[in-house]
């Protein structure tokens, strides 16, 4: 654990003591708030510019008023990476939370939001990346706002704790017979060569490495269809991967009982795992 973390404007020393959360703040009550998780490779912010976005947009989406602008936040995460003289791989959360006031549904309007980040080690998940994972269906029971990288993430706790439990690295959700994504990452089917994957709209998070791909894959003149996949169509699936910032692309080996490819890596996701490999220090900061 590092020495130093981002409480609202300052970096202070990261004691609990430092960082006292109210019992009135929304976040705690009422889930009020959304996050970032921002991955760091030799020290330096990956992709932030894109984080950025997302956040603001989740903030907008929920009515938060930002308590910093976007110059501010840059400044003071890196300043959080520079103060506690990271310079390892791992990953930086960032959350915000609308504020404080007496518990009430109805949110007050012009309330002062409160944030903080910190920095954390998180290694390569190279066993992954070589072996794989399994999945497990699951219905969804999400809110159908996945496109707010909101702090209500009760659906997912159950549903990855579930799976955990069983042996699984991961729930793959479906809604109404189409499969939407996993419970912390994107998800892909490929399929005669193509690039299957979700459209972005509100039932899925539209997730940074799953940008990326998207656009590496055009590089590599992969295609890609963005459309709704059954869930019968699994069963015909030749490879399968799923996409998050912590872990990048991982593959995946077998969904339920099903294995995919007879429990081997793809060629196309081993490509594109390459790719990205190659092009991860393109989006330092």
């Amino acid at each position: 654990m590092t020495d130093y973390m981002l409480w609202n404007h300052e970096i202070v020393e990261r004691k609990a003591e430092n960082a006292m959360v109210s019992f009135e703040d929304r976040g705690y009550q009422f889930g009020d708030g959304v996050y970032e998780v921002i991955r760091i490779y030799d020290g330096k912010l990956h992709a932030l510019d894109w984080h950025l976005d997302r956040l603001f947009y989740s903030m907008e989406q929920l009515a938060i008023r930002a308590p910093f602008s976007r110059s501010e936040i840059k400044q003071l995460l890196k300043q959080l990476t520079e103060t506690n003289k990271f310079t390892a791989d791992g990953k930086l959360y960032l959350q915000v939370t609308r504020g404080m006031q007496p518990r009430d549904h109805v949110y007050m309007e012009e309330l002062d939001a409160i944030f903080y980040a910190t920095v954390d080690c998180f290694d390569q998940p190279v066993e992954m990346w070589e072996k794989g994972v399994k999945v497990t269906l699951q219905e969804d029971i999400r809110w159908l706002r996945c496109d707010i990288k909101s702090l209500n993430l009760l659906g997912n706790v159950l549903a990855r704790t579930k799976a955990q439990r069983n042996g699984y690295h991961e729930p793959l959700f479906h809604r109404d017979g189409i499969v939407r994504e996993c419970g912390a990452s994107n998800f892909y089917m490929i399929k005669d060569g193509v690039i299957h994957t979700h459209p972005t709209n509100n039932y899925i998070l539209g997730g940074i490495t799953r940008k990326k791909v998207l656009m590496f894959a055009e590089e590599l003149a992969i295609p890609v269809e963005e459309r709704e996949i059954t869930v019968e169509e699994l069963q015909e699936a030749d490879e399968c991967f799923l996409t998050a910032t912590p872990l990048e692309i991982v593959p995946i080996t077998q969904i339920d009982h099903q294995p995919i490819d007879h429990n081997q890596i793809g060629k196309i996701t081993k490509r594109l795992q390459q790719y990205y490999r190659k092009r991860v220090y393109d989006f330092l900061e």
